[in-house]
């Protein structure tokens, strides 16, 4: 029987996974002659025009932020039928086929790996996350069935789908109520319910790490038992279980494993920089008592020739900030050119157009283009000119770049403050939105300190059952959750719950999530 084959191109051979949106197939590209790993929609899945619309919402998110990840230790995306026409079935993403072994293979308890391969593919990890947090995207569900070692002992991290699918902007449950990931490497924050953050993945990989060293995970028992452990269990020190890990490395593995975030280290990057020191140098073969399990890749082989993670991103230049404006004196009103207006009119169609098939970074550049010769005609702090500006940030902060994001609500809130008033509602929503993408960025602290400033303003102004201040106490109760600080996170929450039963009902749906997040915090207090 001749394989199934799409679009005359792409041979499907043999099915070897599957997942909530597709199979994934071992395939063929006929044209340049290789092979590729194929995921298309299963065919039972397809069982309305609403849910395959859905599919392709969700195909769509993960081809692009795939592809954004540059890295080669994320499979590459190398073609994407996302839209179907016609036929719904039709909707698969071509990507790199990677021959490799499971992470899984390489654990067992009673053969310890040798400390340099647990390092090695530690390592490669924290690349990878670098370069993916620079997206930002946070994987959520980092374990060793998502990690596979290439042939030449390259790490592959699977699975960025999750985290495509599911975004970083806020907390999301399954049908049941319960937190999505796997229990054994999930973070506090995740079994809680708060905002995760690229700490929850450093979470996960000294989860990871642990297991690698010491050939058992880090709680076991039933999920329940085991989420709870990771709420509330102190850890084994590694040395008890394995005593010739250095102690550099049990401290490292000690602070990613701590319960509050922003405890842990700061980035991937640092992670690296502690690994660096136990990598085999560049050049230098083999020790004897490096020997691993045999029939599997060697992670440490990307380290003697050098590998490295991505560089530290420089702060993003902010926009050029305009001559200062008295909002107290007279100005008078400027006409706007009727050419001009009809530029900006198409430039708002044609961006709203890009919208629609969620081409975000062209959407962001469309509107760009025009905001040059705006500000040249009608002043920098027009209105006109920073109504462009603010659309294009909220489009990259749609599109999920925040930082490019941050630096352009920043300066709008600014140029808001002389426009129109440091507790304007455009001031007050640009820095809302500032805050958003610092804490999406990791920034909690800082984009906690924002929400509540915030807040302060609003209630000066308007209840607090107002959308805005509900919006914003909802922000601060989880970004309290993220920091483990489950008193004050109760005490933000449990008047905010009040609140929205009876503005929205009880049986609303973020009602019932607020709800559900007091029992956690219940339980975890109960319990301290």
């Amino acid at each position: 029987m001749p394989p199934r084959l799409i679009s005359d191109r792409y041979e499907l051979i043999e099915q070897f996974g599957n997942g909530g949106m597709g199979n994934v197939w071992r395939g063929f590209d006929r044209v340049l002659d290789r092979p590729i790993a194929i995921k298309v929609v299963r065919d039972d899945a397809i069982t309305s025009v609403e849910a395959a619309v859905e599919f392709a919402k969700r195909f769509r998110r993960e081809a692009r932020i795939t592809a954004r990840i540059q890295h080669p230790g994320v499979p590459q995306v190398f073609d994407a039928v996302l839209d179907p026409e016609g036929s719904y079935e039709q909707l698969y993403l071509v990507m790199e086929l990677i021959d490799g072994i499971p992470l899984s293979a390489y654990i067992h308890p009673e053969h310890p790996l040798p400390i340099s391969w647990a390092i090695a593919v530690a390592a490669q990890v924290s690349t990878v996350l670098s370069h993916a947090h620079d997206v930002p995207v946070v994987h959520r569900d980092l374990k060793p069935g998502n990690v596979l070692v290439a042939r030449d002992g390259t790490v592959k991290v699977l699975d960025f789908g999750i985290a495509s699918i599911l975004r970083t902007d806020v907390t999301k449950l399954t049908a049941t109520g319960r937190p999505i990931g796997t229990s054994v490497y999930m973070s506090p924050e995740q079994v809680q319910g708060g905002r995760i953050t690229p700490q929850s993945d450093l979470y996960s990989l000294g989860c990871v790490l642990h297991e690698l060293l010491c050939g058992r995970p880090l709680f076991t028992g039933s999920d329940f038992q085991v989420m709870r452990q990771q709420v509330e269990a102190a850890p084994t020190p590694l040395r008890q279980l394995r005593a010739d890990v250095p102690t550099e490395i049990e401290d490292l593995i000690r602070q990613l494993l701590l319960k509050r975030p922003d405890r842990r280290p700061v980035d991937s990057q640092a992670v690296y920089e502690r690994l660096l020191p136990f990598l085999p140098p560049a050049g230098q073969p083999p020790a004897s008592g490096e020997t691993g399990p045999a029939g599997v890749p060697d992670p440490t082989g990307v380290f003697r020739q050098p590998f490295a993670p991505r560089p530290r991103r420089t702060a993003a230049p902010v926009t050029p900030t305009p001559t200062v404006v008295d909002p107290n004196a007279h100005q008078t009103p400027v006409v706007v050119p009727e050419q001009l207006r009809d530029e900006i009119k198409h430039a708002y169609a044609h961006s709203n157009a890009l919208l629609e098939e969620d081409r975000f970074a062209q959407a962001a550049e469309v509107l760009g283009e025009i905001v040059g010769a705006a500000a040249q005609a009608l002043g920098a702090e027009s209105s006109e000119v920073l109504g462009l500006r603010r659309q294009r940030a909220a489009i990259r902060f749609l599109g999920g770049d925040y930082r490019q994001a941050l630096p352009e609500f920043d300066a709008l809130a600014e140029a808001y403050d002389r426009t129109a008033g440091v507790t304007s509602e455009d001031a007050r929503m640009c820095r809302t939105q500032a805050a958003h993408c610092r804490a999406e960025l990791g920034q909690v602290t800082v984009a906690l300190q924002q929400f509540q400033t915030i807040l302060g303003q609003v209630r000066t102004i308007e209840s607090d059952a107002s959308d805005e201040a509900v919006d914003l106490r909802r922000s601060i109760g989880f970004l309290l959750l993220a920091e483990s600080r489950l008193t004050d996170a109760r005490s933000m929450l449990e008047p905010l719950h009040a609140d929205m039963c009876v503005v929205y009902g009880p049986d609303d749906a973020e009602t019932r999530e607020i709800a559900n997040v007091l029992a956690r915090i219940d339980y975890g207090l109960s319990q301290g």
